[in-house]
């Protein structure tokens, strides 16, 4: 039998099964709350004896209702997955519609794309442009053109709406990460390469 002196913290009901709505509902008031004075956090300490805890995760309320919020988890998660998998096929079956531009006109503007992103950005970390009229050495020049196509094709994120927090949205930036980047090799074959260096850092 439990020790009538034995308490539980929130994070500890948690722990058994319970949801903050199930604690609220069937246990209600904490038995010992206030502040822990070995503590700097001012976060209310709230215990519930665990006798009175084990006596109500006996009763058939509290059978009901954890199947319920079960239900009701489950099918939110059937709903993200379904969400997720239809994301990934349209991000799939999406065409990706490169701007395709004379050599000197993507350099040109591959370029200007990095004095904007320098003028927005100071600070050592950004690649610096060379000033107006310079010529920017040659491998700077394929990284600038990667990324100027790359913020061309931004409205491809749009794709992506309606994934929240993890469910599925790492995969599915990735997969449309990689999709852009193949579009922009396709389109510019010297810049292959940077592309595929891209998928491999970026994932």
């Amino acid at each position: 039998m439990t020790d009538r002196t034995t308490y539980v913290t929130l994070a500890g009901v948690r722990r058994r099964g319970w949801t903050d709505a199930m604690v609220r509902d069937l246990l209600g008031t904490p038995d010992v709350q206030g502040r822990d004075p070995r503590r700097w956090s001012l976060a209310p300490v709230r215990l519930y004896l665990l006798a009175r805890v084990e006596t109500v995760e006996r009763t058939p309320e509290f059978t009901e209702t954890a199947a319920l919020c079960r239900s009701r988890g489950s099918a939110a998660g059937v709903h993200a997955e379904r969400r997720r998998a239809a994301v990934l096929t349209a991000i799939r079956a999406e065409p990706i519609e490169v701007p395709r531009l004379p050599r000197p006109e993507l350099e040109r503007r591959a370029v200007r794309h990095r004095h904007l992103l320098g003028a927005r950005s100071p600070g050592p970390r950004r690649e610096a442009a060379p000033p107006e009229n310079t010529p920017a050495p040659a491998g700077a020049l394929v990284r600038w053109q990667v990324s100027y196509l790359r913020h061309a094709l931004a409205r491809y994120e749009s794709l992506l709406d309606g994934l929240y927090g993890e469910t599925g949205r790492g995969e599915a930036e990735r997969l449309l990460r990689r999709r852009l980047y193949e579009a922009i090799a396709a389109a510019y074959p010297p810049l292959a390469q940077e592309c595929r260096r891209r998928i491999a850092v970026e994932g």
